[in-house]
């Protein structure tokens, strides 16, 4: 069964949604590897090829899992995307690692985990100040010519740091943050994406699940879950950032769809060359989201949506201090 549309990040061709896999392992509260297994599972029965990663989610466990989930003849159906270049888990601030000798390394760890031969979209997570953007996509480039990896990737670059990049060796995707509660990258970011054929791959297309209109209090999360400090779901901010879910679900109500349907249908309107990577654990949630995927919008539905969510409304940073000081570069 595959009804899902496919869409081109650069000269790579995915399903027009992917599943995001971090929440399996990290961030938001306990899991289950079946549970989650049996997700992946499902949303490869339904046509979703992008897999997304990271050496960073579960300190390697996330790989670990989707390696379990893709032995065997699951390898085939998948578009594996992983992660490098967080160098430690509990530093503050973050420690990141962009040179060659780490690049290298890296990637060996992550074929190890995942168990495969080869990554089809490797990502550099965060960029390293400290390190110039050509060094590391450049021994990225050499994995590509190792055939270790197919395509590269840049996730939370900054337009000049893609350009840079992009000259060394063609960059497939940027993956960064991009939903009605988060548009920093429309401006500069976006376009310059378009003008060099890079497509764009949206994670936390829901506000981390905060537009599902499912979550209307920090004490709805788990002790351990990401978003208990983040800027968003602090008192005062919350409440405000509420008010827009709320609107939101009347107009979703009225297309007969829920609030994350409509805000997810949002983000695939962007573009063509948008594949957004909505993350869940739960298949019924994995499939509520790849409805979205064809849900069509008209001018005047996505006019009354930037309505009640314009840039700029939502109340708090979306990330804290630490976190925010590594994007964007």
């Amino acid at each position: 069964m595959n009804g899902t549309p496919t869409r081109a990040l650069g000269a790579l061709t995915v399903s027009a949604q992917g599943l995001g896999c971090m929440g399996m392992s990290d961030a938001y509260g306990s899991s289950d590897d079946g549970r989650s297994i049996a997700t992946v599972h499902r949303a490869l029965d339904l046509g979703v090829t992008l897999l997304d990663t990271s050496d960073y989610y579960g300190g390697g466990h996330n790989e670990r899992l989707l390696g379990r989930a893709l032995a065997g003849h699951r390898r085939e159906q998948a578009v594996l995307a992983t992660k490098f270049g967080f160098a430690n888990r509990l530093g503050e601030p973050v420690a990141l690692r962009g040179d060659a000798a780490y690049v290298r390394e890296a990637c060996d760890a992550s074929l190890r985990r995942l168990g495969v031969d080869h990554i089809d979209l490797y990502y550099l997570h965060r960029v390293d100040p400290r390190v110039p953007v050509e060094e590391t996509v450049g021994a990225m480039a050499d994995l590509v010519a190792a055939g270790k990896v197919r395509h590269l990737g840049l996730s939370e670059a900054s337009a000049r740091t893609i350009r840079r990049a992009h000259a060394v060796h063609p960059i497939a995707a940027l993956q960064s943050e991009w939903s009605l509660w988060t548009r920093d990258l429309e401006d500069g970011i976006v376009p310059v994406c378009r003008e060099l054929g890079i497509g764009i791959v949206p994670f936390s297309p829901l506000g981390r699940g905060f537009l599902t209109g499912r979550l209307t209090s920090v004490d709805d999360l788990e002790a351990g879950d990401m978003r208990r400090g983040q800027p968003r779901f602090a008192d005062g901010n919350l409440e405000r950032n509420l008010a827009i879910v709320e609107a939101l679900e009347g107009l979703a109500a009225r297309r007969g769809v829920t609030a994350g349907q409509l805000a997810l249908a949002w983000v695939q309107h962007r573009g063509d060359d948008v594949v957004p990577i909505p993350g869940t654990r739960r298949r019924a949630y994995l499939e509520e989201n790849l409805a979205a995927a064809t849900l069509e919008l008209s001018a005047d539905e996505l006019a009354a949506i930037d309505a009640v969510a314009p840039a700029g409304s939502v109340a708090g940073n979306r990330y804290d201090e630490n976190s925010l000081a590594v994007v964007d570069k």
